[in-house]
């Protein structure tokens, strides 16, 4: 089968990673991929927003299956054209992407199926936003933007005044553009998070697996929020339990309401979670595999990638295994200096081959040059996947992999995992 895999970042090579070790696989193309999927199959220069180029390709190229992975081309729709086109798809329509595409449609979906979330009201004007928020304890709310924001829309205001700067700067000031137009205040909820992903095609759910990620830049959860720092699975508090009851009220109904809705979703769903003291709820849903939770979830995913990818496409997952592995991973990422503002690129990376002896490198913001020299080309470089059997045991593989890595100005947390390690000492 030839497969096109659309991306550029950690969780495209990892997905290109797994698919290339499927036996049904004979050409894997990545559009425009990074220097770890170049060793994977073929990078062509095509950005995942050029949309027309990509059918194109896809056509002259006699695509059998495309795979779309990252956010903003799934909301945007390529997934409808690729099936206009008559080419199969791994990836959820734009309808059935509303559901990270909008925040407000997804609060409104929840709601009306009974789904259990934060309360929140939306709100298009900040006058009347203001008025609502002041109406509630101080630090009580979080503000959403509405649409996509590259996982910046969120912000969680201290001080009545920090919310008020918020609601102004995202209606008014148009902080994330069309995004924030319209936005959200949520009851800011407490407890552990954890991120849980099923692949669907309808009303069939599959087995879910779940994770925990790391999103500020610095240690001890300080700091801004980035596309991801590390992260590791499955949690330590992560029983069969809760795993049932995540599908009963959470995963399952979301595929029913999505059918209702005539949105049925056909993908990947990525439920972001918080268990509270007054029992789980969703704190945002997701249309597509997240960065970094793949990075671990491919190398604990023990059944074919394509062949699951091929069952969603085809409405027959309910035909099809999907196994995932109970051993620890965690994984580490390793950022530009700067990082999420402004940073360097063009840095010289050294140290790839021997942090392989300890767990699998997946590239993000990495190039070679004409001389195959590797070098860095974005915020979030690279990172070390690591296992074993316990996550203690994981998070010094990782560690230990990303140790023989350097280029200059690279920085990451030293605290992935701690506190699941923390947590069972206890």
């Amino acid at each position: 089968m030839k497969v096109l895999l659309i991306g550029s970042g950690g969780r495209e090579h990892a997905m290109a990673w797994k698919l290339a070790q499927s036996p049904l696989i004979s050409e894997l193309i990545i559009a425009p991929g990074n220097a770890g999927t170049a060793e994977l199959g073929e990078n062509v220069n095509i950005g995942v927003d050029d949309h027309d180029e990509l059918l194109a390709f896809a056509a002259e190229r006699d695509i059998d299956l495309a795979v779309v992975a990252p956010d903003q081309p799934i909301v945007d729709g390529l997934c409808d054209r690729f099936a206009k086109a008559g080419i199969k798809v791994f990836g959820p329509s734009a309808a059935a992407a509303r559901i990270e595409g909008s925040k407000i449609w997804s609060d409104d979906l929840m709601t009306k199926y009974g789904i259990p979330t934060a309360e929140s009201e939306a709100f298009t004007n900040s006058g009347s936003a203001i008025e609502y928020g002041r109406s509630k304890p101080e630090g009580s709310l979080v503000v959403k933007a509405d649409g996509l924001a590259a996982g910046k829309g969120v912000i969680l205001p201290d001080t009545y005044e920090d919310l008020d700067s918020a609601i102004v700067g995202m209606i008014d000031h148009a902080a994330f553009g069309e995004s924030s137009s319209r936005i959200l205040l949520a009851e800011r909820m407490s407890g552990p998070e954890v991120s849980v992903f099923a692949f669907l095609d309808g009303e069939h759910v599959s087995a879910e697996i779940a994770s925990c990620d790391y999103k500020r830049i610095g240690e001890g959860d300080v700091g801004l929020n980035t596309g991801g720092m590390g992260a590791y699975g499955p949690p330590e508090f992560w029983t069969e339990e809760l795993a049932a009851l995540v599908r009963k009220d959470i995963l399952e109904p979301a595929a029913k309401a999505l059918v209702a809705e005539n949105s049925s979703f056909s993908g990947v769903l990525y439920a972001g979670l918080m268990i509270t003291e007054s029992g789980l709820k969703v704190i945002e849903f997701n249309c597509r595999f997240g960065d970094p939770e793949t990075q671990i979830l491919m190398p604990m995913l023990e059944s074919d990638l394509l062949e699951i990818c091929l069952a969603t496409a085809e409405n027959r997952l309910d035909q099809q295994e999907v196994k995932w592995s109970d051993t620890p991973h965690t994984f580490v990422v390793a950022v530009s200096d700067g990082y999420p503002g402004s940073y360097d690129t063009g840095v010289e990376i050294t140290g790839i081959e021997g942090a392989t002896e300890n767990g699998v490198v997946f590239h993000a913001g990495t190039k070679t040059d004409d001389n195959g020299t590797l070098l860095t080309s974005g915020g979030r470089v690279l990172g070390v996947t690591g296992s074993g059997e316990t996550i203690s045991e994981s998070r010094d593989a990782a560690y230990a992999g990303i140790a023989k890595i350097s280029f200059d100005g690279m920085t990451l947390r030293r605290d992935i995992a701690e506190r699941a390690i923390t947590s069972d000492q206890d």
